[in-house]
Protein backbone atom coordinates (compact mmCIF):
# COMPACT_ATOMS: atom_id res chain seq x y z
CA UNK A 1 0.00 0.00 0.00
CA UNK A 2 1.03 3.62 -0.40
CA UNK A 3 2.46 5.30 2.66
CA UNK A 4 -0.57 6.40 4.70
CA UNK A 5 -0.80 10.08 5.50
CA UNK A 6 -3.86 10.37 7.75
CA UNK A 7 -4.38 8.95 11.22
CA UNK A 8 -7.25 8.96 13.74
CA UNK A 9 -7.14 8.11 17.43
CA UNK A 10 -9.58 6.72 19.96
CA UNK A 11 -8.74 6.52 23.67
CA UNK A 12 -10.30 4.36 26.35
CA UNK A 13 -9.68 4.77 30.06
CA UNK A 14 -7.87 7.26 32.22
CA UNK A 15 -6.44 10.76 31.88
CA UNK A 16 -2.97 9.21 31.64
CA UNK A 17 -4.04 7.38 28.48
CA UNK A 18 -5.33 10.65 27.02
CA UNK A 19 -2.00 12.38 27.67
CA UNK A 20 -0.11 9.54 26.00
CA UNK A 21 -2.45 9.42 23.00
CA UNK A 22 -1.86 13.13 22.52
CA UNK A 23 1.92 12.69 22.69
CA UNK A 24 1.79 9.90 20.10
CA UNK A 25 -0.49 12.04 17.94
CA UNK A 26 2.09 14.82 18.08
CA UNK A 27 4.77 12.37 16.87
CA UNK A 28 2.63 11.59 13.83
CA UNK A 29 2.13 15.26 13.06
CA UNK A 30 5.87 15.88 13.35
CA UNK A 31 6.37 13.13 10.74
CA UNK A 32 4.02 14.74 8.25
CA UNK A 33 0.78 12.93 9.04
CA UNK A 34 -2.59 14.65 9.26
CA UNK A 35 -4.64 13.78 12.33
CA UNK A 36 -8.33 13.52 11.46
CA UNK A 37 -11.51 13.04 13.52
CA UNK A 38 -12.40 9.39 14.03
CA UNK A 39 -15.64 9.52 12.05
CA UNK A 40 -14.20 11.34 9.03
CA UNK A 41 -12.04 8.48 7.81
CA UNK A 42 -8.29 7.86 8.04
CA UNK A 43 -5.62 5.61 6.59
CA UNK A 44 -4.68 4.44 10.11
CA UNK A 45 -6.77 4.08 13.23
CA UNK A 46 -5.03 3.89 16.59
CA UNK A 47 -6.94 2.55 19.59
CA UNK A 48 -5.36 3.22 23.00
CA UNK A 49 -6.88 0.70 25.40
CA UNK A 50 -7.49 0.33 29.12
CA UNK A 51 -7.47 -2.75 31.35
CA UNK A 52 -9.09 -1.24 34.44
CA UNK A 53 -12.67 -0.80 33.27
CA UNK A 54 -14.96 -3.75 32.56
CA UNK A 55 -15.50 -5.27 29.14
CA UNK A 56 -12.15 -4.24 27.66
CA UNK A 57 -12.48 -6.89 24.96
CA UNK A 58 -16.01 -5.83 24.02
CA UNK A 59 -15.06 -2.15 23.85
CA UNK A 60 -11.98 -2.91 21.77
CA UNK A 61 -13.99 -4.97 19.26
CA UNK A 62 -16.61 -2.25 18.94
CA UNK A 63 -14.07 0.49 18.18
CA UNK A 64 -12.36 -1.73 15.60
CA UNK A 65 -15.72 -2.35 13.92
CA UNK A 66 -16.50 1.37 13.98
CA UNK A 67 -13.16 2.19 12.37
CA UNK A 68 -13.65 -0.37 9.62
CA UNK A 69 -17.18 0.89 8.98
CA UNK A 70 -15.79 4.35 8.27
CA UNK A 71 -12.93 3.09 6.07
CA UNK A 72 -12.82 -0.61 5.29
CA UNK A 73 -9.30 -0.26 3.88
CA UNK A 74 -7.87 1.41 6.99
CA UNK A 75 -5.13 -0.19 9.05
CA UNK A 76 -6.02 -0.62 12.73
CA UNK A 77 -3.39 -0.52 15.48
CA UNK A 78 -4.16 -1.36 19.10
CA UNK A 79 -1.92 -0.09 21.90
CA UNK A 80 -2.21 0.52 25.65
CA UNK A 81 -2.66 -1.52 28.81
CA UNK A 82 -5.00 -4.12 27.34
CA UNK A 83 -2.61 -4.58 24.42
CA UNK A 84 0.24 -5.33 26.83
CA UNK A 85 -1.83 -7.82 28.83
CA UNK A 86 -3.65 -9.60 25.98
CA UNK A 87 -1.69 -9.11 22.73
CA UNK A 88 -2.56 -12.49 21.21
CA UNK A 89 -6.23 -12.17 22.07
CA UNK A 90 -6.39 -8.72 20.46
CA UNK A 91 -4.46 -9.86 17.38
CA UNK A 92 -7.24 -12.36 16.68
CA UNK A 93 -9.92 -9.68 16.52
CA UNK A 94 -11.12 -9.32 12.94
CA UNK A 95 -9.80 -6.06 11.50
CA UNK A 96 -6.78 -5.56 13.77
CA UNK A 97 -3.51 -5.17 11.84
CA UNK A 98 -0.97 -4.45 14.59
CA UNK A 99 -0.74 -4.77 18.37
CA UNK A 100 1.95 -2.86 20.29
CA UNK A 101 2.78 -3.34 23.96
CA UNK A 102 3.77 -0.82 26.62
CA UNK A 103 7.36 -0.37 25.46
CA UNK A 104 6.65 -0.36 21.73
CA UNK A 105 3.68 2.04 21.65
CA UNK A 106 5.83 5.17 21.80
CA UNK A 107 7.64 3.98 18.64
CA UNK A 108 4.38 3.48 16.75
CA UNK A 109 5.16 6.09 14.11
CA UNK A 110 8.32 4.14 13.22
CA UNK A 111 6.39 0.85 12.91
CA UNK A 112 3.90 2.20 10.37
CA UNK A 113 5.90 1.14 7.33
CA UNK A 114 5.74 -2.46 8.58
CA UNK A 115 1.99 -2.40 7.95
CA UNK A 116 2.82 -2.49 4.24
CA UNK A 117 4.31 -5.97 4.55
CA UNK A 118 2.10 -8.90 3.62
CA UNK A 119 1.21 -10.95 6.70
CA UNK A 120 -1.17 -13.76 7.50
CA UNK A 121 -2.51 -11.89 10.51
CA UNK A 122 -1.94 -9.00 12.82
CA UNK A 123 1.64 -8.08 13.68
CA UNK A 124 2.31 -8.31 17.41
CA UNK A 125 5.10 -6.48 19.21
CA UNK A 126 4.66 -6.77 22.97
CA UNK A 127 7.74 -7.51 25.04
CA UNK A 128 7.94 -8.52 28.69
CA UNK A 129 6.78 -5.87 31.13
CA UNK A 130 10.19 -6.04 32.83
CA UNK A 131 11.59 -4.42 29.68
CA UNK A 132 9.41 -1.34 30.29
CA UNK A 133 11.85 0.54 32.49
CA UNK A 134 12.04 4.15 31.30
CA UNK A 135 9.77 7.15 31.71
CA UNK A 136 8.32 8.71 28.54
CA UNK A 137 7.06 12.29 28.77
CA UNK A 138 3.56 13.16 27.60
CA UNK A 139 0.94 15.86 27.85
CA UNK A 140 -2.29 16.41 25.98
CA UNK A 141 -2.65 19.01 23.22
CA UNK A 142 -6.26 18.76 22.07
CA UNK A 143 -8.28 20.50 24.76
CA UNK A 144 -8.41 24.30 24.44
CA UNK A 145 -8.62 24.98 28.16
CA UNK A 146 -6.65 22.33 30.06
CA UNK A 147 -3.81 19.85 29.67
CA UNK A 148 -3.30 16.41 31.19
CA UNK A 149 0.38 16.31 32.15
CA UNK A 150 1.98 12.94 32.82
CA UNK A 151 4.46 13.10 35.69
CA UNK A 152 4.66 9.43 36.76
CA UNK A 153 4.07 5.94 35.36
CA UNK A 154 3.88 2.37 36.64
CA UNK A 155 3.22 1.15 40.17
CA UNK A 156 5.08 -0.77 42.88
CA UNK A 157 1.94 -1.54 44.87
CA UNK A 158 0.65 -5.10 44.82
CA UNK A 159 -3.11 -4.68 45.20
CA UNK A 160 -4.60 -8.14 44.76
CA UNK A 161 -7.18 -7.03 42.13
CA UNK A 162 -4.98 -4.84 39.92
CA UNK A 163 -3.21 -5.54 36.63
CA UNK A 164 -1.64 -2.09 36.25
CA UNK A 165 1.85 -3.22 37.40
CA UNK A 166 1.59 -5.98 34.78
CA UNK A 167 0.50 -3.51 32.12
CA UNK A 168 2.75 -0.55 32.95
CA UNK A 169 5.67 -1.90 34.98
CA UNK A 170 7.40 -0.52 38.03
CA UNK A 171 6.95 3.00 39.35
CA UNK A 172 9.07 5.64 37.64
CA UNK A 173 8.77 9.39 37.28
CA UNK A 174 9.82 12.37 35.28
CA UNK A 175 12.40 14.70 36.78
CA UNK A 176 11.28 17.93 38.43
CA UNK A 177 13.26 19.88 35.82
CA UNK A 178 11.51 18.13 32.92
CA UNK A 179 8.08 18.65 34.47
CA UNK A 180 8.77 22.35 34.93
CA UNK A 181 9.99 22.64 31.34
CA UNK A 182 6.83 20.93 30.07
CA UNK A 183 4.70 23.31 32.10
CA UNK A 184 6.49 26.25 30.49
CA UNK A 185 5.70 24.77 27.06
CA UNK A 186 2.06 24.43 28.08
CA UNK A 187 2.01 28.07 29.19
CA UNK A 188 2.94 29.03 25.62
CA UNK A 189 -0.20 27.29 24.31
CA UNK A 190 -2.48 29.49 26.39
CA UNK A 191 -3.96 26.71 28.53
CA UNK A 192 -5.25 27.82 31.93
CA UNK A 193 -5.38 24.51 33.82
CA UNK A 194 -3.03 21.54 34.16
CA UNK A 195 -4.19 18.18 35.52
CA UNK A 196 -1.28 16.18 36.98
CA UNK A 197 -1.65 12.54 35.92
CA UNK A 198 0.03 9.20 36.43
CA UNK A 199 -0.65 5.75 37.82
CA UNK A 200 0.41 6.61 41.38
CA UNK A 201 1.43 10.26 41.36
CA UNK A 202 1.89 10.46 45.11
CA UNK A 203 4.86 8.13 44.55
CA UNK A 204 6.53 10.75 42.35
CA UNK A 205 10.33 10.95 42.50
CA UNK A 206 11.43 7.40 41.72
CA UNK A 207 13.65 8.44 38.84
CA UNK A 208 13.17 8.07 35.10
CA UNK A 209 14.70 4.62 34.76
CA UNK A 210 14.50 1.23 36.47
CA UNK A 211 17.80 -0.66 36.21
CA UNK A 212 17.69 -4.36 37.08
CA UNK A 213 14.66 -3.77 39.25
CA UNK A 214 16.19 -0.97 41.34
CA UNK A 215 16.33 2.81 41.26
CA UNK A 216 18.43 5.47 42.93
CA UNK A 217 17.18 7.09 46.12
CA UNK A 218 14.43 9.66 45.53
CA UNK A 219 15.82 13.11 44.85
CA UNK A 220 12.42 14.79 45.18
CA UNK A 221 8.96 14.00 46.53
CA UNK A 222 5.54 14.96 45.20
CA UNK A 223 5.37 17.82 47.68
CA UNK A 224 8.67 19.17 46.35
CA UNK A 225 7.31 19.11 42.81
CA UNK A 226 4.05 20.88 43.53
CA UNK A 227 5.81 23.59 45.52
CA UNK A 228 7.91 24.41 42.47
CA UNK A 229 4.96 24.19 40.08
CA UNK A 230 3.13 26.75 42.19
CA UNK A 231 5.81 29.31 41.35
CA UNK A 232 5.50 29.16 37.55
CA UNK A 233 3.79 32.17 36.01
CA UNK A 234 1.15 31.74 33.34
CA UNK A 235 -0.82 28.78 34.69
CA UNK A 236 -3.88 29.65 36.76
CA UNK A 237 -4.86 26.19 38.01
CA UNK A 238 -3.36 22.83 38.87
CA UNK A 239 -5.57 19.85 39.62
CA UNK A 240 -4.33 16.60 41.20
CA UNK A 241 -6.00 13.80 39.24
CA UNK A 242 -5.88 11.08 41.92
CA UNK A 243 -3.72 10.34 44.94
CA UNK A 244 -3.54 7.36 47.29
CA UNK A 245 -4.76 8.24 50.82
CA UNK A 246 -1.55 6.96 52.43
CA UNK A 247 0.44 9.32 50.17
CA UNK A 248 -1.89 12.31 50.56
CA UNK A 249 0.05 13.66 53.51
CA UNK A 250 -0.99 16.48 55.84
CA UNK A 251 1.84 18.53 54.33
CA UNK A 252 0.31 18.14 50.86
CA UNK A 253 -3.16 18.99 52.15
CA UNK A 254 -1.93 22.10 53.98
CA UNK A 255 0.01 23.21 50.90
CA UNK A 256 -3.04 22.91 48.64
CA UNK A 257 -5.13 24.81 51.21
CA UNK A 258 -2.72 27.75 51.04
CA UNK A 259 -1.89 27.59 47.34
CA UNK A 260 -3.36 30.11 44.92
CA UNK A 261 -3.06 27.67 42.01
CA UNK A 262 -3.73 24.15 43.31
CA UNK A 263 -7.49 23.77 43.45
CA UNK A 264 -9.45 22.30 46.40
CA UNK A 265 -10.27 19.02 44.71
CA UNK A 266 -8.99 15.63 45.86
CA UNK A 267 -9.75 12.25 44.34
CA UNK A 268 -8.62 9.49 46.72
CA UNK A 269 -9.18 5.78 46.04
CA UNK A 270 -10.80 4.00 48.98
CA UNK A 271 -11.96 0.70 47.38
CA UNK A 272 -13.71 -0.52 50.55
CA UNK A 273 -14.85 0.80 53.90
CA UNK A 274 -14.29 -2.62 55.47
CA UNK A 275 -10.87 -3.27 56.98
CA UNK A 276 -11.35 -6.96 56.28
CA UNK A 277 -11.76 -6.21 52.57
CA UNK A 278 -8.86 -3.74 52.55
CA UNK A 279 -6.63 -6.51 53.87
CA UNK A 280 -7.84 -8.92 51.17
CA UNK A 281 -7.27 -6.23 48.57
CA UNK A 282 -3.74 -5.69 49.95
CA UNK A 283 -4.28 -1.96 50.28
CA UNK A 284 -1.68 0.03 52.22
CA UNK A 285 -4.03 1.68 54.73
CA UNK A 286 -7.12 1.00 56.80
CA UNK A 287 -10.42 2.84 56.98
CA UNK A 288 -9.42 5.08 59.88
CA UNK A 289 -6.60 6.63 57.86
CA UNK A 290 -9.12 7.50 55.15
CA UNK A 291 -11.37 9.13 57.75
CA UNK A 292 -8.39 11.12 59.01
CA UNK A 293 -7.52 12.34 55.52
CA UNK A 294 -11.07 13.46 54.76
CA UNK A 295 -11.31 15.18 58.16
CA UNK A 296 -8.01 16.98 57.58
CA UNK A 297 -9.04 18.19 54.12
CA UNK A 298 -12.38 19.47 55.35
CA UNK A 299 -10.84 21.14 58.40
CA UNK A 300 -8.62 23.38 56.26
CA UNK A 301 -10.81 23.50 53.11
CA UNK A 302 -14.49 23.11 54.04
CA UNK A 303 -15.39 23.89 50.44
CA UNK A 304 -13.16 21.13 48.98
CA UNK A 305 -14.55 18.48 46.65
CA UNK A 306 -13.50 14.92 47.53
CA UNK A 307 -14.08 12.05 45.10
CA UNK A 308 -13.85 8.38 46.07
CA UNK A 309 -13.08 5.18 44.12
CA UNK A 310 -14.80 2.06 45.48
CA UNK A 311 -15.02 -1.56 44.33
CA UNK A 312 -18.08 -3.73 44.99
CA UNK A 313 -18.38 -7.49 44.78
CA UNK A 314 -14.76 -8.32 45.59
CA UNK A 315 -14.27 -12.01 46.49
CA UNK A 316 -15.22 -12.60 50.10
CA UNK A 317 -17.37 -9.46 50.38
CA UNK A 318 -20.43 -10.53 52.34
CA UNK A 319 -23.61 -8.50 52.59
CA UNK A 320 -22.42 -7.33 56.01
CA UNK A 321 -19.08 -6.23 54.53
CA UNK A 322 -20.84 -4.33 51.76
CA UNK A 323 -23.20 -2.62 54.19
CA UNK A 324 -20.19 -1.64 56.30
CA UNK A 325 -18.78 0.08 53.21
CA UNK A 326 -22.14 1.65 52.41
CA UNK A 327 -22.55 3.09 55.89
CA UNK A 328 -18.91 4.20 55.95
CA UNK A 329 -19.35 6.11 52.70
CA UNK A 330 -22.70 7.50 53.81
CA UNK A 331 -21.07 8.99 56.90
CA UNK A 332 -18.09 10.52 55.10
CA UNK A 333 -18.12 14.17 54.07
CA UNK A 334 -17.24 13.35 50.46
CA UNK A 335 -18.72 14.66 47.22
CA UNK A 336 -19.08 11.82 44.71
CA UNK A 337 -18.17 8.17 44.12
CA UNK A 338 -16.63 6.31 41.20
CA UNK A 339 -18.08 2.83 41.61
CA UNK A 340 -16.42 -0.19 40.00
CA UNK A 341 -17.99 -3.63 39.83
CA UNK A 342 -15.28 -6.18 40.56
CA UNK A 343 -14.36 -8.34 37.59
CA UNK A 344 -11.81 -11.12 37.51
CA UNK A 345 -8.41 -10.27 36.06
CA UNK A 346 -6.03 -13.08 35.07
CA UNK A 347 -2.67 -13.22 36.88
CA UNK A 348 -4.00 -11.39 39.95
CA UNK A 349 -4.33 -12.93 43.42
CA UNK A 350 -7.99 -11.99 43.59
CA UNK A 351 -8.80 -14.12 40.55
CA UNK A 352 -8.01 -17.27 42.57
CA UNK A 353 -9.81 -16.24 45.76
CA UNK A 354 -12.75 -18.21 47.08
CA UNK A 355 -16.20 -16.91 48.08
CA UNK A 356 -16.93 -15.42 44.69
CA UNK A 357 -19.80 -12.91 44.73
CA UNK A 358 -22.47 -13.66 42.09
CA UNK A 359 -22.41 -11.18 39.20
CA UNK A 360 -26.03 -10.16 39.77
CA UNK A 361 -25.26 -9.32 43.38
CA UNK A 362 -22.23 -7.30 42.34
CA UNK A 363 -24.42 -5.24 40.03
CA UNK A 364 -27.03 -4.68 42.75
CA UNK A 365 -24.37 -3.34 45.08
CA UNK A 366 -23.06 -1.13 42.29
CA UNK A 367 -26.54 0.37 41.78
CA UNK A 368 -26.87 1.09 45.49
CA UNK A 369 -23.59 2.98 45.62
CA UNK A 370 -24.30 4.86 42.42
CA UNK A 371 -27.55 6.04 43.95
CA UNK A 372 -25.65 7.11 47.06
CA UNK A 373 -23.16 8.95 44.87
CA UNK A 374 -25.94 10.93 43.19
CA UNK A 375 -27.30 11.96 46.59
CA UNK A 376 -23.86 13.00 47.86
CA UNK A 377 -23.12 14.98 44.71
CA UNK A 378 -26.46 16.77 44.89
CA UNK A 379 -25.93 17.59 48.58
CA UNK A 380 -22.46 18.94 47.80
CA UNK A 381 -23.76 21.12 44.95
CA UNK A 382 -26.62 22.44 47.07
CA UNK A 383 -24.15 23.80 49.63
CA UNK A 384 -22.99 26.32 47.04
CA UNK A 385 -26.32 27.54 45.71
CA UNK A 386 -26.35 31.36 45.46
CA UNK A 387 -22.60 31.54 46.10
CA UNK A 388 -19.97 32.98 43.77
CA UNK A 389 -17.06 30.90 42.51
CA UNK A 390 -14.37 31.12 39.85
CA UNK A 391 -15.04 28.98 36.77
CA UNK A 392 -12.82 28.09 33.82
CA UNK A 393 -15.17 28.46 30.86
CA UNK A 394 -15.11 26.03 27.97
CA UNK A 395 -17.28 25.14 25.01
CA UNK A 396 -20.51 23.23 25.59
CA UNK A 397 -22.22 20.54 23.54
CA UNK A 398 -25.41 22.56 23.96
CA UNK A 399 -25.90 25.40 21.47
CA UNK A 400 -26.03 28.82 23.05
CA UNK A 401 -24.22 27.69 26.21
CA UNK A 402 -20.78 27.67 27.78
CA UNK A 403 -19.84 25.19 30.49
CA UNK A 404 -16.99 24.77 32.92
CA UNK A 405 -15.86 23.69 36.36
CA UNK A 406 -15.45 25.67 39.53
CA UNK A 407 -12.19 25.28 41.39
CA UNK A 408 -13.93 22.70 43.61
CA UNK A 409 -15.23 20.71 40.66
CA UNK A 410 -18.83 21.83 40.35
CA UNK A 411 -19.89 21.65 36.71
CA UNK A 412 -21.76 24.76 35.62
CA UNK A 413 -23.45 26.11 32.53
CA UNK A 414 -24.12 29.71 31.48
CA UNK A 415 -25.65 31.42 28.44
CA UNK A 416 -23.08 31.95 25.70
CA UNK A 417 -21.01 35.11 25.92
CA UNK A 418 -18.50 36.40 23.36
CA UNK A 419 -14.76 36.32 24.06
CA UNK A 420 -14.74 34.51 27.42
CA UNK A 421 -13.87 30.98 26.26
CA UNK A 422 -10.77 29.74 28.13
CA UNK A 423 -11.16 32.54 30.66
CA UNK A 424 -11.65 32.21 34.41
CA UNK A 425 -14.67 34.24 35.47
CA UNK A 426 -16.64 34.77 38.65
CA UNK A 427 -20.07 33.17 38.37
CA UNK A 428 -23.07 33.05 40.66
CA UNK A 429 -24.36 29.49 41.08
CA UNK A 430 -28.13 29.73 40.82
CA UNK A 431 -30.01 26.50 40.14
CA UNK A 432 -29.27 22.79 40.25
CA UNK A 433 -30.42 21.01 37.10
CA UNK A 434 -31.37 17.36 36.76
CA UNK A 435 -28.45 16.50 34.49
CA UNK A 436 -25.75 17.14 37.10
CA UNK A 437 -25.17 20.74 36.04
CA UNK A 438 -25.49 23.96 37.98
CA UNK A 439 -27.03 26.90 36.14
CA UNK A 440 -24.99 30.05 36.72
CA UNK A 441 -24.67 33.64 35.60
CA UNK A 442 -21.70 35.88 34.92
CA UNK A 443 -21.27 38.42 37.70
CA UNK A 444 -17.88 39.94 36.86
CA UNK A 445 -15.43 40.40 34.04
CA UNK A 446 -12.26 40.26 36.16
Amino acid sequence: MATPRTVAFHTLGCKLNFSETSAISKQFQDHGFTVTPFDEGADIYVLNTCSVTDFADRKCRKVVRDAKSVNSDAKVVVIGCYAQLKPKEISEINGVDMVLGAKEKFNLVHHIEELSYATDGAMVKAGEISEVNTFVQAFSHDDRTRTFLKIQDGCDYKCSFCTIPLARGQSRSDTVENVLNNVRKIVETGKKEIVLTGVNIGDFGNGTEVIEGSRPKKEALFIDLIKQLDQIEGIDRYRISSIEPNLCTEEIIDFVANSKKFVPHFHMPLQSGSDKMLRLMQRRYRSQLYVDRVSKIKSVMPHACIGVDVIVGFPGETEADFMETYEFLHSLDTSYLHVFTYSERPNTKAADMAEVVPVGERRRRNRMLRSLSEKKKRAFYEKFLNSERKVLLESSKVDGKLSGYTDNYIRVEIPYEENILNEIKTLKLQQLKGNGLMEASLVSVN
